[in-house]
């Protein structure tokens, strides 16, 4: 049987990158764009909530601060799979197998 997390409890990636390394090392969404060679926009975004963390970023931030890439796509993982949950009822699809 599988455990299911209640969607309250997954932290989005993004906000908590935000928060837990961008802010308190006193960082600007431009200069660190930059030092990604990314764009401010594609950063913004994704600190704020507003798109997904792709692997290439998580590399980024797994070099740039020393936080695992694959910790923070299973941060999003578990981010993605709480806001599907909170849906689940809509998805009306019949069970393929006998149960």
């Amino acid at each position: 049987m599988a455990l299911k997390m209640h969607p309250s409890l997954a932290v989005n990636v993004g906000d908590w990158i935000r928060t837990e390394l961008v802010e308190p090392h006193g960082l600007k969404i431009k200069e660190l764009a930059e030092h990604f060679g990314v764009s401010r926009q594609a950063l913004s975004a994704l600190l704020n909530g507003r798109a997904h963390l792709s692997a290439d970023m998580a590399i980024r931030f797994e070099k740039a601060f020393g936080v695992k890439a694959d910790t923070l796509m299973r941060m999003q993982v578990a981010w993605d799979m709480a806001q599907a949950r909170i849906h689940e009822a809509d998805l009306h699809v019949r069970s393929l197998v006998a149960a």
